[in-house]
């Protein structure tokens, strides 16, 4: 009996030391995703909110998470540019109407929505190479 404090002592420091061992494991920041490859030609199948449908090309540069290239509308083309983290990819054509895409990366294809003048659509790209 005379043991009985001693071990619940040792238990009982033994769960202190797990519970401050996972506190600071949780204070530690996620590990961050290697971005996926999305350089190469593209090609995007676009809906607008009026349900008009339209087909735009991409050129992708890719250097860690920044992207670069150039795109070509039926109505505009130019440079874009933007980011790639983990899956998640958007980008801003530099043409005079900005157009802001955001989707997620599926291997050869990416889904999401787009920007323009104040609207939005959806798109889906495939890759072309």
């Amino acid at each position: 009996m005379k043991n009985c404090p001693r071990k619940f002592s040792l238990l009982l420091t033994a769960f202190l030391v797990l519970i401050l061992a996972n506190a600071a494991l949780a204070q530690q920041p996620p590990e961050e995703r290697p971005p996926v490859n999305v350089a190469g030609k593209w090609t995007i199948y676009s809906k607008d909110e009026d349900g008009r449908t339209a087909t735009k090309y991409i050129d992708l540069k890719q250097d860690g998470n920044t992207i670069t290239g150039h795109f070509k509308g039926p109505n505009q083309s130019g440079g874009l540019e933007g980011t790639v983290n983990g899956r998640h990819i958007m980008f801003r054509t530099k043409t005079r109407h900005v157009l802001t895409f955001r989707g997620m990366v599926d291997g050869d294809s990416i889904q999401g929505k787009f920007h323009i003048l104040g609207r939005e659509g959806t798109w889906e790209a495939r890759r072309a190479d």
